[in-house]
C-alpha cells in the first residue's frame, strides 16, 4: 500500500500553499504509476473500466465517500463501463499532495 493512502488531505486555501512545480508532481508519480500527469503538471487522470453502468456508479460513489473523508473532491466522468477521475486542487489551480492522496486511496477501492 502507498505511503500516501495513510495520509490525510490538508486544507490548502491559503495563498502562500504553491502547487506543486512540474518535477515535484513527476516525482510523486512513482505513488500513483497507473494515473496520467497532464502536460502542464496542473491535473492527474486515471480511467477506470468496469463490466457495466451500475458497477461503474457504485464505484463512483465510493470515490465519494473517499472524497467527503477527505474533503478533497476529484471531477468524475461515469458512463457506461468506465469512471473517468480528474484530480486538481482548484483553490492553488494545480496539483498539491491533497491530489495524490486521494489518488492513491481511490487506488485502494478498485
Amino acid at each position: 500500500m502507498s505511503e500516501l493512502a495513510n495520509k490525510k488531505c490538508v486544507p490548502c486555501e491559503d495563498k502562500n500553499f504553491p502547487p506543486f512545480t512540474p518535477a515535484q508532481a513527476s516525482d510523486m508519480m512513482e505513488h500513483i504509476p497507473e494515473w496520467k500527469l497532464s502536460e502542464d503538471a496542473r491535473r492527474l487522470s486515471r480511467v477506470f473500466g468496469f463490466k457495466d453502468f451500475s458497477t461503474a456508479l457504485a464505484f463512483a460513489n465510493e470515490i465519494g465517500k473517499v472524497a467527503d473523508e477527505e474533503w478533497h473532491h476529484p471531477d468524475l466522468r461515469v458512463s457506461w463501463g468506465s469512471v473517468e477521475v480528474f484530480l486538481t486542487t482548484h483553490s492553488i489551480k494545480g496539483l498539491s499532495e491533497n491530489d495524490f492522496i486521494v489518488a492513491a486511496k481511490i487506488d485502494l477501492l478498485k
